[in-house]
C-alpha cells in the first residue's frame, strides 16, 4: 500500500489505499498561497518548512503545503514510476505518463497563470526576483525529479519552467523544492515579523546584505564599527550602503556590473 498525497495546514485528506482521482481536484485554502509538490518522498514533506516562522506561518494557515505521492500514479503492478533511458545510457528517466497524471491531478482546477516547475540542475539560477514572482501569485507546483531526470516530453507538452539552485547535482529535487518554497514564503504578509528585513536584505536591491553587528560592543579584540554605535541614522545609511557595494563588488562582479548598468541605464 502506498501512502496517499498529503495536504499540510488547516485542510487534510483521508488516507485511502488507492490515488486520488485524476479529476479531484488538490485541497486548498481560498486565497492562500499553496504549494504543491509532487514527490516520491512525501514524507520529506513539510521538514523543515515546518520548523521556525515557516512552520508557525503553515499552521496559522498563512499558506498551504500539499504533497502529491509520485508512487501513487505509478505504471502497473509495482506501480513503477521509471524506466530505462531511449537510446541505452546508465540510469533511469521518470516515465512521461506516470508524471503527467500526477500532473493533471495536481493542476487541476487551478487558474491559467498557475507556476508548473521542474527542479533541475540545467534550468535557469533561481533569482530573489523570481522568488518574489512566485509569491506575488496564487502559489506554485514543484516538480522533484529523481535519477536521471524527467522524459522530455512532459518538458514540452505542459511549457514547464525549469529552475536551478545553482551549478551542482543533488539525488532529487525535495532540498531545491523546500528552498524555493521557504524563500517564497517568507515573502507572504505576516510571515516575518518585521516586513521591513526583506525590502534591506540580499538582492533586494540587486546587491549583497552589509554586515550585521550585535551584542557585546568588543568581541575577541574586535569592535562594533564606531559609526553603528553614532546615533547618526544618516551615517549609518550611507555606510550600510558603502558596505554592500563594497562586498557585491568584490564577491559577485556579476551582480555588481547589472547594478551598475541599472544605475546607469
Amino acid at each position: 500500500m502506498t501512502d496517499p498525497a498529503k495536504s499540510h495546514g488547516r485542510k487534510s485528506i483521508r488516507a485511502s489505499p488507492r490515488p486520488r482521482d485524476l479529476l479531484e481536484p488538490t485541497p486548498a485554502l481560498a486565497g492562500v498561497w499553496t504549494a504543491r509538490v509532487i514527490t516520491l518522498l512525501p514524507e520529506a514533506f513539510p521538514g523543515v518548512l515546518g520548523e521556525s516562522l515557516t512552520g508557525r506561518a503553515l499552521r496559522d494557515g498563512l499558506w498551504s503545503l500539499d504533497t502529491v505521492d509520485l508512487r501513487g500514479f505509478g505504471a502497473g503492478r509495482h506501480r513503477d514510476v521509471d524506466d530505462t533511458p531511449a537510446g541505452g545510457g546508465a540510469g533511469m528517466v521518470l516515465r512521461a505518463d506516470v508524471m503527467g497524471d500526477a500532473i493533471d491531478s495536481a493542476m487541476a482546477r487551478t487558474p491559467p497563470d498557475w507556476p508548473l516547475v521542474y527542479l533541475s540542475p540545467r534550468g535557469a539560477p533561481l533569482t530573489q526576483a523570481r522568488v518574489r514572482r512566485l509569491a506575488a501569485g496564487p502559489g506554485v507546483t514543484l516538480i522533484c525529479g529523481r535519477f536521471e531526470g524527467l522524459d522530455q516530453r512532459v518538458i514540452d507538452h505542459y511549457g514547464i519552467e525549469e529552475i536551478s539552485l545553482g551549478d551542482f547535482v543533488l539525488t532529487g529535487g525535495e532540498i531545491a523544492a523546500q528552498a524555493v518554497i521557504d524563500a517564497s514564503v517568507r515573502l507572504l504578509p505576516g510571515v516575518l515579523g518585521n516586513a521591513a528585513s526583506t525590502e534591506e536584505e540580499s538582492f533586494a536591491e540587486g546587491l549583497l546584505e552589509h554586515p550585521h553587528y550585535t551584542r557585546p560592543a568588543e568581541w575577541q579584540g574586535r569592535p562594533i564599527p564606531e559609526v553603528l554605535t553614532s546615533g547618526d541614522h544618516a551615517k549609518v545609511a550611507a555606510w550600510r550602503r558603502d558596505m554592500a557595494r563594497r562586498i557585491t563588488a568584490e564577491r559577485r562582479p556579476d551582480l555588481w556590473r547589472a547594478a551598475q548598468s541599472d544605475e546607469t541605464g
